[in-house]
């Protein structure tokens, strides 16, 4: 079994940043597809970006590509999600998740395992 805990949500001003941290146990993370995820309210849980195990490929949902940054430290079992340039359409519930398959992974059905979530709200 996995635990995933995210922290580093908050209230920001747009235009500010964030960094979200995920941090696992139970599992080595070097062994997990990883990838974040957002609920805002009222809609439906969308994808953020994802990450390869190595690290070495990642994506992202178009409209935080070249603002958001995902990257992953497997020998301390983390994952982050530096977000730049924040707007208020960026507020919701982030959550990070977890995939035993190896690539990369667009759909929450293709996860494994889901942290608890994190508020971002970003003020304008």
């Amino acid at each position: 079994q996995v635990q995933l805990v995210e922290s580093g949500g908050g209230l920001v001003q747009a235009g500010g940043s964030l960094r979200l941290s995920c941090a696992a146990s139970g599992r080595t993370l070097s062994s997990l597809a990883m990838g974040w995820f957002r609920v805002a309210p009222g809609k439906e849980r969308e994808f953020v970006a994802d990450i390869s195990r190595s690290g070495g490929n990642t994506e992202y949902q178009a409209s935080v590509k070249g603002r958001f940054t995902v990257s992953r430290d497997n020998a301390k079992n983390a994952v982050y999600l530096q977000m730049n340039s924040l707007k208020p359409e960026d507020t919701a519930v982030y959550y990070c998740a977890a995939a035993k398959l190896p690539s990369l992974h667009l759909l929450p059905r293709e996860y494994d395992y889901w942290g608890q979530g994190t508020q971002v709200t970003v003020s304008s």
